[in-house]
């Protein structure tokens, strides 16, 4: 059984889980560690993470490192979230976590953070294909994830999480009046676009996940911290979430300390927390939330051995290729040309495997690359390859970790011009498997691009074949339809081949 290990540096707590996909594809865990941190504490009122947190984080982060390092993983992603994502000296942070944990750490996105939780979810506890609500509630940010067919239809993260609430708006002990209605007034100003967004879509289910809502949960059903697996899929209707709240308004902190469920740590942030909560089910009209306590590791869990399990199978899976699309129109770009492109390198790329020899997984960033090649145009037709590496390395692109999304923006910013070259900072930055894939690539999707040069999808290839020391590509074209421009545009291309491939790239019409 594949072992896959996971870490989610969050803004209040750190989480580690090794699990396994057994054979029905359930979720099997062999370890877990937990600590809350408040990692996000000092960046939500000073805009950085405080020495103390990050010594914090180092120590949490070694002792993580030693047990993934006796359970014989195949892969480890760990990812770090809102705090991170806002402080200004994450730079340094990253560093020293890379070193205490031995691996690199992702800051990832909001959305591919809901995307995470909503993979997590659907891991542990299928919905089948009915339209499902998911609400998170972490320390720095909240995510509302609609879940549909067992993957993201639309995903948000908006800055409510409980420990960045509690921290700009709220005292630790009772709250005061003027406090709640500035807090109410922020929760529903960032609900806004959410609620614009889904508020018209009908749920079968609202489902709550995080520590928070594990909270919640456990003090409306008298469940005692120590047996939080009871809240497992156990509700909690709005009138008792609404009398949940009342209720702690009107709390010291002492008092909230000792309602079942809610530990000394969580009872100084879980006003905002419930807050946020009530009201996201008061604007979606939800009249009960159902727990789960899966989240982001049960999600990379699932994402990492579901990548373990296409890896032979080349190309995009429907996600990925539904984000990829999505961005391309938003960019003005011909979804007709770019599929044909993409079809184009990926068949080279099958072709040409005696030649290449990469992992099948490469193929999956080539076929992205191909959609957004062109996304610079955008911006300006000149050194339009420079606009669409920028506007790729910096694009939310939920299903793609950041060093594949780095690696996408590069084959997009060498698709024409010059080659790639140590000459480039950001080539010499990759890892030494990345840079062999991208030289490899580049040539695939030159090609590609040029076996299209019409734009008008005529041109089919009906051969690819490796002669000595020539690569023949046979083109056909449609009746009435000539393949001139596209020869042209393929010998143009040749010289990128062959500088990579020591081979001459030749065409052939049927």
């Amino acid at each position: 059984m594949a072992k896959f290990a996971a870490v989610d540096i969050g803004s209040n707590s750190m989480r580690l889980l090794v699990a396994g996909i057994g054979d029905q594809g359930q979720l099997l865990r062999l370890a877990e560690d937990r600590q809350v941190t408040r990692l996000g504490e000092s960046v939500f009122t000073k805009g950085i993470l405080s020495e103390d947190a990050i010594r914090i984080a180092e120590e949490v982060l070694t002792r993580f490192r030693g047990i993934v390092q006796g359970l014989d993983v195949e892969a480890l992603r760990a990812v770090a979230t809102s705090a991170t994502r806002d402080a200004s000296n994450r730079e340094d942070f990253l560093a020293r976590a890379h070193n205490a944990l031995g691996t690199p750490i992702e800051i990832i996105s909001g959305v591919e953070e809901a995307r995470l939780i909503g993979l997590g979810v659907h891991s542990v506890w299928p919905q089948g294909d009915n339209p499902v609500l998911i609400i998170d509630v972490g320390g720095g940010s909240a995510e509302f994830v609609l879940m549909e067919n067992g993957a993201m239809a639309e995903g948000y993260s908006r800055p409510l999480g409980a420990v960045r609430l509690s921290e700009v708006f709220l005292d630790k002990d009772l709250p005061k009046r003027e406090q709640l209605l500035r807090l109410q007034e922020f929760i529903d100003e960032k609900l806004e676009l959410v609620v614009r967004r889904l508020g018209r879509q009908s749920f079968v289910r609202g489902i709550a996940t995080s520590a928070s809502a594990a909270a919640i949960v456990c003090a409306v059903n008298g469940i005692p911290r120590n047996a939080r697996n009871l809240a497992e899929q156990r509700t909690v209707s709005l009138d008792q979430v609404r009398q949940l709240y009342r209720e702690l308004l009107t709390m010291p902190l002492d008092l909230r300390r000792k309602l079942p469920g809610i530990g000394p740590r969580r009872a100084e942030i879980i006003v905002a927390g419930v807050a946020v909560f009530l009201r996201a089910m008061e604007r979606f009209d939800l009249p009960a939330l159902h727990y789960s306590g899966a989240g982001v590791r049960e999600g990379i869990i699932a994402d990492l051995a579901t990548r373990g399990e296409i890896s032979s199978r080349p190309g995009l899976d429907e996600g990925q290729r539904r984000v990829v699309e999505t961005f391309a129109r938003r960019y003005g770009i011909s979804l007709a040309h770019a599929k044909v492109t993409a079809g184009f390198a990926l068949e080279l790329f099958e072709r040409l495997r005696p030649l290449h020899k990469l992992d099948s997984g490469y193929a999956r960033l080539l076929e992205a690359a191909c959609y957004l090649l062109d996304v610079g145009h955008y911006v300006s037709d000149t050194g339009h390859h420079k606009h669409s590496f920028y506007l790729v390395s910096h694009a939310d692109l939920p299903g793609f970790t950041e060093a594949e999304k780095r690696l996408i923006a590069l084959l997009c910013r060498f698709h024409r011009k010059n080659m790639p070259s140590s000459r480039y900072p950001e080539f010499i930055a990759l890892n030494a498997a990345d840079r062999r894939a991208l030289e490899f690539l580049v040539p695939f999707v030159r090609t590609a691009d040029a076996l299209d040069r019409s734009r008008d999808q005529h041109v089919r290839l009906a051969r690819c074949q490796i002669r000595g020391d020539e690569v023949a590509l046979t083109l056909e074209a449609e009746e009435g339809k000539d393949c001139a421009l596209e020869e042209w545009a393929v010998e143009r291309s040749g010289a990128a081949f062959r500088s990579v491939y020591d081979k001459t790239l030749v065409v052939v019409r049927l």
